[in-house]
């Protein structure tokens, strides 16, 4: 590689270094960390799941999904639901569908930014989340 030959510092310039920590940590010991909580754990984890869909690496990107499906709220489910739309996760993705179906949290979940973003980059996915609504109130 041309950069063994230098001793310039090698720069990965699309990801915050905690991701890139936790991207080196799962490639030396096919895990991830569990000290980070809230807000912060579901932010890397999403950024994390990126990577992993860039970089290949099928099972961190499974990893995450099932971390980001356990940390499934109102605030976040709308951001977390046009990433697993952009990434094809389809198991976060009906974990999200069935998480605002099933709760009476679609008004809150309507006037999140996180929403606005999802109902301009996904609209089809508007109408997944109307279908699953009314399957549910079918049963």
């Amino acid at each position: 590689m041309k950069e063994k030959d230098t001793a310039e510092p090698i720069k990965v310039g699309d990801m915050e270094p905690c991701v890139f920590e936790e991207l080196l940590l799962f490639m030396y010991t096919d895990r991830i960390s569990d000290d980070k909580r809230g807000a912060d754990k579901n932010a890397v984890m999403q950024h994390l799941l990126v990577a992993a869909d860039r970089y290949g690496l099928g099972r961190l990107r499974l990893m995450c999904e099932v971390e980001l499906c356990r940390g499934i709220d109102a605030p976040r489910v709308a951001t977390t639901l046009a990433l697993a739309e952009q990434h094809r996760c389809a198991h976060l993705k009906d974990a999200c569908l069935t998480y605002v179906a099933s709760q009476d949290v679609l008004g809150a979940v309507m006037e999140t930014d996180g929403f606005k973003h999802l109902a301009a980059s996904c609209p089809l996915v508007l109408v997944e989340i109307l279908d699953k609504i009314v399957k549910g109130k079918r049963l």
